[in-house]
C-alpha cells in the first residue's frame, strides 16, 4: 500500500486545495461566529444622538441625501446605503445597527485576505483574529454610524496601495492602481477624515518611488498620477458641497486636542494592555523583517511594513494637525487609522513566531473581556416616561438642538419640535450652518416668548435640557453656549407663572450616564 509520502505530487497538491478550501471557510466562520457572538449583545440599546442623525437622514428620499447634508457636514455614502437597508430592515434599533454588525463582520476575511496577500498565511490568520475581536470595531458594530464601513475601505485601500507601490514587478502592480482609487474616493465618500487617510497614502507614495528599484521609478511616478487622478476627479462631484461645509458647517462642539489625546490613540484602538503586547511582541517581529534585505534594498515585506505604518502615523498626525486650525477631533473618527495598524500588528506577530503568536493569544484574551457596549444616551427611557402625558400639538423644546433627530425617533407623531433659535420643520437633521454665531444671537426673549404665548392654556411644552455633571467638558464654542442657554430656556420657564410643572424625568440626574438629557413637562394653565 503506498505510503502518503510515496503518492504523485499532483495528488498532494490537489489534497492540499482541497484541505485549504475547507480549512479557510472553516477557520473563518468561527472566527464570523465568535465575533457575532461578542458584537451582538448591545443592539438593542437605545440611539443616542449621532444614531438618531443618522436615521433622521438616511429615512428620505435618495436624491435628497447629498443636500440635506450640507447642513450636517457629513458626506453621503454610508447614510445612502443605510436607505437602502432601512428599506430591508426596518427602522429599529437592531435592524439599524445591523448594517454596522454586517460590515464589521466583513472586515475579518477582508483582513484576512490583506494580510495573507501582503504578508503570507501566517499573517492572514493573525489579522482574522484581530479583526474579529477588536473592541473598537467591538464598539462600532453595534452602533448605526459609518465607522465599521470606514474599516472595511481603509483594509482594502491599504491592501491596494501596498500591492500598487511596494512590489518589484510593474505589471501585475496596474490591476491595484483601480482597486486603491476606487476605495479611498469611497472612503474621502464616508468619512472626511478620508482626507487625512489619502494625503497619508499620496505622501507613502513618494516614499515608495523613492525606495523603488531606478528601473521602476517611472513606472511608479505614472501608476500614483493615474491613481490618484483618478480618485480627485471621482470626488470632484462632492467639493462644491465640502467647501460649502468647511465654512458653514465645521464641528463647532469640537476642542483643540492636546498631546495627551495624540497619546492616547493606542489606547483607544488597541487597548491599553493589549497595546502593550502588540507593541512588544509585533515590534520584535518588524524589527526581523526590516533586517530582510535585498542586497542593499529593503524586501518586499519591509517596504510593504514602512509603507503602512506610514499611511497610519501621518493619518493620525495629519488629522491631529488640521484640529488645532480648526477643530474636529473626536476618538471615534480614528477609525481611518485601525486599518494600518492591525495589518502592521499582523505582521509583527506573523514574523516575530513563537513570541507572536503568544503575545497574539494574550491580546486575544483580553479583548474577548472587554466589557460589553454601556448605553449612551437616556433619551429612550425619557421619552418613554413622558410619552402618555402628551398629545399631538404640543411643544418639544431642545435646548441642546442635536437631540432633536433622536427625540422625534422616540417620541409620539403630531409633536411640534423647537431648539434655541426656533421651530425645527425638519426633525431628521440638525442645521449646523452657522450654528455658533446663530446660538450667540440667541435669546429667550425673542426665541422662546413667541412660543410661549402662542400656546394654547391645557396645552404642554417639553422642555428638554442637556445634564451637566462637568462645565469643562462643556468648553467648546458650541456646547458652552448650549450650556448657558439652557440655564436661561429653563430659568425663563420657570418664572413664567401660566405654566405648572407636572412631571420632571428622570426624578433624580444620579446615577450618571452617558450623553444624558432631563425633561421638564409643564401645562399652561393661563393665556396672555
Amino acid at each position: 500500500m503506498a505510503t502518503y509520502a510515496s503518492r504523485p505530487a499532483w495528488e498532494l497538491r490537489a489534497r492540499s486545495v482541497i484541505d485549504a478550501r475547507i480549512a479557510v471557510p472553516l477557520g473563518l466562520g468561527l472566527l464570523v461566529a465568535v465575533s457575532l457572538l461578542l458584537r451582538s449583545p448591545k443592539l438593542d440599546i437605545g440611539f443616542w444622538i449621532d444614531e438618531g442623525l443618522s436615521v433622521g437622514i438616511a429615512d428620505r428620499g435618495i436624491a435628497d441625501i447629498p443636500g440635506t447634508l450640507r447642513l450636517d457636514g457629513s458626506p453621503p455614502l454610508y447614510y445612502m446605503l443605510l436607505h437602502f437597508w432601512l428599506g430591508l430592515a426596518g427602522r429599529g434599533e437592531e435592524a439599524t445597527r445591523a448594517l454596522s454588525l454586517l460590515l464589521a463582520l466583513i472586515a475579518i476575511p477582508v483582513a484576512w485576505w490583506g494580510a495573507r496577500m501582503l504578508f503570507g498565511e501566517r499573517a492572514g490568520w493573525i489579522a482574522a483574529v484581530l479583526a474579529a475581536l477588536n473592541p473598537f470595531l467591538t464598539h462600532y458594530a453595534q452602533e448605526a454610524r459609518m465607522y465599521a464601513l470606514v474599516i472595511v475601505l481603509g483594509l482594502v485601500a491599504c491592501v491596494s496601495f501596498v500591492r500598487a507601490f511596494a512590489g518589484e514587478d510593474p505589471r501585475p502592480a496596474r490591476r491595484w492602481i483601480a482597486s486603491l482609487a476606487l476605495s479611498v474616493a469611497a472612503l474621502l465618500y464616508t468619512h472626511n477624515w478620508g482626507l487625512f487617510f489619502g494625503a497619508a497614502c499620496a505622501a507613502g507614495c513618494v516614499a515608495l518611488v523613492v525606495l523603488a528599484p531606478p528601473e521602476l521609478r517611472p513606472h511608479r511616478r505614472r501608476d500614483a498620477i493615474i491613481a490618484f487622478g483618478a480618485v480627485a476627479a471621482l470626488y470632484a462631484p462632492w467639493l462644491p458641497s465640502l467647501l460649502f461645509q468647511a465654512v458653514h458647517t465645521g464641528a463647532p462642539w469640537g476642542q483643540r486636542p492636546s498631546l495627551d489625546a495624540l497619546s492616547t490613540v493606542p489606547e483607544h484602538l488597541l487597548g491599553t494592555t493589549a497595546g502593550v503586547v502588540l507593541l512588544l511582541a509585533g515590534g520584535s517581529g518588524i524589527v526581523t523583517i526590516g533586517q530582510a534585505r535585498q542586497g542593499r534594498r529593503l524586501g518586499p515585506e519591509a517596504r510593504a511594513v514602512t509603507a503602512l505604518a506610514i499611511v497610519a502615523l501621518l493619518t493620525i498626525l495629519l488629522a491631529f494637525a488640521a484640529s488645532q486650525a480648526s477643530p474636529a477631533w473626536a476618538n471615534r473618527y480614528l477609525a481611518i487609522a485601525l486599518p494600518p495598524l492591525l495589518l502592521l500588528a499582523a505582521a509583527g506577530l506573523a514574523a516575530a513566531r513563537g513570541i507572536g503568536l503568544a503575545g497574539l493569544a494574550l491580546v486575544a484574551v483580553i479583548w474577548a473581556g472587554d466589557p460589553p457596549l454601556a448605553d449612551k444616551s437616556n433619551v429612550r427611557d425619557v421619552a418613554e416616561a413622558i410619552t402618555p402625558s402628551l398629545a399631538p400639538g404640543d411643544i418639544v423644546v431642545s435646548t441642546q438642538p442635536e437631540q432633536v433627530p433622536v427625540l422625534s425617533y422616540y417620541l409620539p407623531p403630531g409633536l411640534r419640535y423647537a431648539t434655541l433659535t426656533g421651530p425645527v420643520k425638519d426633525t431628521g437633521v440638525t442645521d449646523w450652518r452657522n450654528g455658533v454665531e446663530r446660538l450667540g444671537r440667541a435669546s429667550p426673549e425673542m426665541d422662546l416668548r413667541p412660543m410661549l404665548d402662542a400656546l394654547e392654556p391645557g396645552r404642554r411644552l417639553v422642555l428638554i435640557s442637556p445634564t451637566i455633571y462637568s462645565v469643562r467638558r462643556w468648553s467648546a464654542p458650541w456646547t458652552e453656549l448650549v450650556r448657558l442657554r439652557s440655564e436661561q430656556w429653563n430659568q425663563f420657564v420657570s418664572n413664567d407663572h401660566r405654566f405648572r410643572v407636572i412631571a420632571i424625568e428622570p426624578p433624580s440626574p444620579f446615577p450618571r450616564r452617558r450623553n444624558p438629557v432631563n425633561a421638564t413637562v409643564l401645562i399652561k394653565e393661563a393665556s396672555g
